[in-house]
């Protein structure tokens, strides 16, 4: 297992259990050299992995010029875990208080329903083993350890929507019902298991084909309609192709040879047959 190790104390505990459930334990961390602390960050990571007995890797990364920094910053860190963990598992410490700030700030950012079924524990390598406690029970566990962390005070900061859903948001709701975090991962456990349902009804309509009949696709009702194209999209894209399912009447009527032009891939039809596409094509 490679461990993704920040040295905050999430990726603290998770390295700490880890080294105590298999010895065969390796960890990662990438410094971005954002902060004064950076370089502290960096040191203090490799004095708790001599102590845990843990090899270290360190990547150092360069700032881009323009985009999203945390969609970088995660980008670039889960490429490199990739590549070192050669095979093996990839584990990252987030927790269930990451899960609900994740859940609502899809809920504002995206009309989209999976968007709300939260993290998995596992996508392909990558593995969450801590989805199941809170940031409060990390912070416990290093202190009953004798684990010593660091603080990121970025994310204190008010500049990403975040930060602001965890400081501002989750107190709002906490104080409207004591179990609304609690409540908000009960859903997403919910949504989950009934997703199941409908990739198994989308299954039977689509029978392993990568395509789907004008007519057939018509005749479904909206929301089925929506479900199919969006996993013939998706299986085009080679992962998440978002914003399909909205146009997904569009697609049904389309005419028995046409293009549609959807965000990261293109609607074809063929003989009243309708397949996608990537935009690459």
């Amino acid at each position: 297992m490679l461990v993704l190790f920040s040295g905050g104390p999430d990726s603290t505990c998770l390295l700490d259990l880890a080294v105590r459930i298999s010895g065969e334990v390796r960890a990662l961390h990438v410094n971005y050299g954002l902060r004064q602390e950076a370089d502290g960050d960096e040191h203090h990571c490799a004095e708790v992995c001599e102590r845990l007995g843990v090899e270290l890797g360190v990547m150092r990364a360069a700032r881009p010029d323009k985009g999203n920094l945390q969609a970088w910053a995660r980008e670039v860190r889960y490429r490199e875990a990739v590549r070192i963990a050669d095979g093996a598992d990839v584990a990252a410490g987030h927790t269930a208080s990451d899960q609900v700030e994740t859940i609502l700030y899809r809920l504002a950012s995206s009309p989209s329903r999976r968007a709300l079924l939260g993290m998995r524990p596992r996508e392909g390598s990558l593995i969450r083993p801590l989805l199941g406690v809170t940031r409060e029970q990390t912070v416990a566990y290093c202190v009953e350890r004798g684990l010593p962390w660091r603080e990121d005070a970025s994310n204190e900061s008010r500049e990403f929507a975040r930060n602001r859903v965890r400081a501002e948001l989750v107190p709002a709701l906490r104080a409207i019902h004591p179990a609304a975090e609690q409540n908000v991962l009960a859903l997403a456990s919910i949504l989950r298991d009934e997703a199941e349902v409908l990739d198994a009804l989308v299954n039977e309509v689509l029978g392993g084909r990568e395509e789907i009949e004008l007519k057939r696709l018509r005749a479904l009702p909206v929301a089925m309609q929506k479900l199919v194209v969006q996993r013939l999209a998706d299986g085009a894209a080679g992962g998440p192709a978002p914003g399909v399912a909205r146009r997904a009447q569009e697609i049904a009527a389309m005419g028995p040879s046409a293009l549609l032009d959807l965000p990261y891939v293109r609607a074809r039809t063929e003989r009243g047959v309708v397949s996608f596409e990537t935009m690459k094509q």
